[in-house]
């Protein structure tokens, strides 16, 4: 009897134990980061492969609090859907929305992966850069990001610029679309659209947008906290 007791109080525990997993990875999934109705938003877009700088410079340059200690802007990041999404270098984090539910945002970020073709061909993010387009103040490519805003035709007729040695295939794939030359040109804007390079140029160009939305203090600011005057010092 003593037996019989005993194990059904294993089983009882066993299943305790496994609903409460179960509702800890559930609560993963629907948990969103908590806004400050307050400030402007700016999202990222995620997906697996997005390659980890362009993720990083726009996530460090618009998270810096002012010179006063003060937040100017929530950050997110958006998945096309929930769960963890794996980086090139293997890094995994978690979106904080994704494309169904993204708050109202200020500023768009559209990073790229190695595989910008595949990327370009997913008509739910196209459509979402499309649709965002018509609400936010700004759209801000990296590298092969230009694919995606390219694909999403918010870029017809205007000037954009991509990673170096993409220019040409770009301009190939998208002849409505006016591509700088990479080989000279590292940050683009045209109207309310900026583009980049990519890479650690994300944070030149991050910086720049950063610059338009608040001011040039605030910029000089962020790139000393950021130690980017460092960089040339031996």
């Amino acid at each position: 009897m003593k037996k019989v007791a005993l194990l059904y109080f294993v089983m009882l525990l066993t299943i305790a134990c496994s609903n409460r997993q179960k509702t800890n990875v559930d609560d993963s999934k629907i948990q969103h980061k908590i806004l400050n109705n307050e400030l402007p938003t700016v999202g990222i877009l995620v997906f697996e492969g997005v390659i980890l700088n362009e993720v990083i410079a726009p996530l460090d340059v618009y998270s810096k609090h002012s010179k006063e200690g003060n937040s100017l802007f929530n950050v997110v990041l958006i998945g096309k859907k929930e769960g963890l999404f794996k980086s090139e270098k293997g890094l995994v984090f978690k979106a904080d929305y994704t494309i169904e539910n993204t708050p109202e945002l200020k500023v768009l970020v559209v990073p790229s992966s190695y595989n910008p073709t595949k990327l370009a061909s997913d008509s739910e993010l196209t459509g979402f850069i499309k649709k965002q387009n018509e609400t936010v103040d700004y759209i801000a490519s990296h590298c092969a990001g230009a694919w995606l805003i390219a694909a999403s035709g918010i870029a017809d007729n205007k000037e954009i610029v991509t990673y170096i040695g993409g220019s040409e295939a770009l301009q190939k794939a998208y002849p409505n679309v006016k591509v700088a030359n990479d080989d000279t040109v590292a940050v683009v804007r045209d109207g309310t659209i900026f583009s980049s390079n990519g890479n650690l140029v994300s944070y030149r160009a991050s910086l720049d947008l950063l610059e338009e939305m608040t001011n040039k203090a605030h910029r000089n600011y962020v790139a000393q906290e950021l130690y980017l005057d460092r960089l040339a010092i031996n």
